[in-house]
């Protein structure tokens, strides 16, 4: 079988499924991307650029969608070459409302096309006015709803769509029900597992607390108020004024994914550095680190804060459960679909610092006793 894979940002959710099926002899796998970085066990990996950037004067509203379009007609033109050179797919799997699978069907009619949907966009009862201090415009408002246009476009003519979670189908729309199927996401419990005698030593970052009792750690793609950032700052320089042993590792891009920037023009970190008491010299910003000292922190985590709003399930809580970590996770939506709290956590208010910071130390006595 001849299977196509496309995301913008390789491998994105395929980083497992891909080379499982390339492993297998009877499957030949091709993956396109406009990631250079990185390679899969048996896959074939095909980039391709841009065309260009998407024009300034685009009405705004739009501009995603002819992102997408330029992302489209980009991997289009790859997979021209791939067909040429023989390579015609059975199953093509895309992430979709990126803009890879809006052609696909156009040039290979007869192979089968899915899509990875993650999210479908909604002004009102979801992420976008979680915060009642973010207040929603009527132009947010008509801004969020174009945002599903390629989504939709990729819904209506995919074969099959899947979804992670029972909570990201359930905001797509019910006459495409029956389109997709809840399969999770992977987490490779061969990697991820717990090691009780793990030490928080990271030579990439030249940190090394093996000597700490205290580790509380945090872990996002982006420092971002999506992912209660802000909150689990507060709620550090509480912790860490109540325990002078409490070191907090924080994972994550000084950058805004998903959401607003600052109106100020400073990042999150900036702001929370300096709005909140804290001793820095306790604090431990690491970035990204490479995937075996990612492991080694939640190994070695007293305490892991997960904070996210109702939105996309983050592969972090999936991979700090793998590894035993105890959690604090706040009481939303994508976190409780796979985490009850009271087995390996406690659940929280996503917008109570002192309610998170005594949850961990709640978890720091329990263990202690």
């Amino acid at each position: 079988m001849r299977i196509l894979f496309l995301h913008p940002s390789f491998p994105g959710q395929f980083r497992y499924l891909a080379p499982s099926l390339a492993n297998k002899p009877q499957n030949e796998v091709v993956f396109l991307t406009t990631r250079s970085a990185g390679q899969l066990s048996g896959v074939r990996k095909l980039c391709y650029d841009m065309p260009r950037p998407v024009h300034p004067q685009t009405h705004r509203y739009v501009q995603p969608l002819e992102k997408a379009v330029l992302q489209g007609q980009a991997a289009y033109r790859a997979a021209q070459g791939l067909k040429q050179d023989g390579f015609i797919p059975d199953i093509i799997y895309g992430h979709a409302g990126s803009g890879v699978m809006l052609f696909m069907k156009d040039l290979f009619p007869k192979a089968e096309l899915w899509g990875f949907f993650e999210w479908f966009y909604h002004a009102h009862g979801t992420d976008a006015d979680f915060d009642a201090s973010e207040k929603l415009t009527v132009d947010d408002e008509a801004r969020i709803r174009i945002l599903n246009a390629s989504i939709l476009l990729d819904l209506h003519q995919c074969n099959q769509g899947v979804c992670p979670t029972l909570w990201q189908k359930s905001q797509f729309p019910k006459e495409y029900a029956s389109k997709l199927k809840v399969i999770p996401d992977q987490i490779d419990t061969t990697f991820f597992y717990p090691e009780p005698t793990a030490q928080m030593v990271l030579p990439t970052s030249k940190l090394n607390l093996s000597h700490v009792a205290e580790i509380v750690t945090y872990i996002a793609r982006g420092l971002e108020p999506y992912r209660g950032f802000l909150q689990f700052m507060e709620a550090l320089s509480i912790r860490q004024r109540e325990s002078p042993h409490c070191h907090a590792v924080i994972v994550g891009e000084d950058h805004v994914f998903y959401g607003r920037s600052h109106p100020s023009g400073d990042t999150y970190k900036q702001i929370s550095l300096k709005q909140f008491e804290l001793d820095l010299s306790r604090v431990h910003f690491v970035g990204m680190p490479p995937m075996g000292e990612y492991r080694t922190i939640l190994q070695a985590s007293s305490v892991h804060v997960h904070l996210c709003r109702p939105f996309l399930l983050s592969w972090s809580l999936l991979e700090a459960m793998a590894c035993g970590c105890r959690i604090v996770a706040s009481n939303t939506a994508p976190v409780l679909e796979v985490f009850s709290g009271y087995e390996n956590g406690i659940l929280t208010d996503f917008f109570s610092p002192q309610n998170i910071s005594s949850c961990v130390d709640q978890l720091l006595k329990y263990e202690s006793n």
